[in-house]
């Protein structure tokens, strides 16, 4: 395809609805992880009492880093969906250039082609 860094192709209306889907279903799937965590809620609960405090320390910042992972790629993914409804979805925010079918396939909040994702 013209502008294409390879020759894989666009993804289809039907690809893209079913891409849409995935990246809701993903969406609601992480935000149930921060609630599980509970973040956005009263807070992580960890027992402070616990004799080790090295532990429930650690365990915090596991728990922060984690939930700082799940916002990232709710943020990509919420990206994602809103250039989907835009029309701009498939189009790497770096050269402007097709993202092909597979690599979107395989990483629907994608914001790169396979070119510009390498060279960063």
């Amino acid at each position: 395809m013209p502008g294409s860094h390879y020759s894989e192709r666009m993804p289809t209306p039907d690809t893209l609805d079913t891409l849409r889907a995935a990246l809701r279903d993903e969406r609601e799937h992480l935000r149930r992880q921060l609630g599980e965590l509970g973040v956005g809620g009263e807070g992580m609960a960890f027992d402070e009492n616990f004799a080790d405090s090295g532990q429930v320390a650690a365990e915090k910042g596991e728990h922060r880093v984690l939930a700082n992972s799940i916002q990232d790629s709710l943020v990509d993914i919420d990206h994602a969906l809103e250039k989907l409804d835009q029309g701009g979805y498939g189009l790497c925010e770096r050269c402007g250039m097709e993202i092909g079918q597979a690599r979107l396939e395989a990483m629907p909040a994608t914001r790169f082609c396979i070119a510009c994702a390498s060279s960063r």
